[in-house]
């Protein structure tokens, strides 16, 4: 950056960072600023279509991925802003699968936001992480 701050970015490739021009990932100094994650593999393909909990899943395990790419995990996250179109789906599934994957952690801050719509009609949750190492 023309300010000298250091900052490391990382992206999967997928056709869409480009056309939006994004990085999955910021770090600038001690924290990491993940774009929201869905629920696409590294391929780029929809996993969990009409499958809430699949989906959720699969965006937490790209959260895992772009947080290892700095040497970070779960435990690291202090922050995680979830978008759903149907949060009283959400509030069944998001739950459980959070206590699942951050069990033994101090939980973080989270929101929890319904939407009419994101960015591909079959995606039902996107989730966006705040990460300190």
């Amino acid at each position: 950056m023309s300010n000298g701050i250091e900052v490391e970015t990382t992206a999967y490739g997928l056709p869409w960072e480009k056309d939006f021009h994004y990085s999955q990932g910021v770090k600038v100094g001690d924290t990491i600023y993940l774009s929201g994650q869905i629920n696409h593999d590294a391929d780029g393909n929809l996993v969990g279509v009409g499958d809430l909990e699949a989906q959720v899943r699969q965006a937490y395990a790209n959260v895992k991925s772009v947080l290892s790419a700095y040497d970070a995990t779960l435990a690291n996250v202090v922050e995680d802003v979830i978008f759903v179109t149907d949060i009283s789906a959400a509030m069944g599934i998001v739950p459980a699968v959070r206590r699942e994957l951050f069990a033994g952690l101090t939980p973080g801050a989270l929101t929890l936001v319904q939407v009419s719509a994101l960015s591909f009609p079959e995606t039902q949750v996107e989730i966006k992480c705040t990460a300190r190492i």
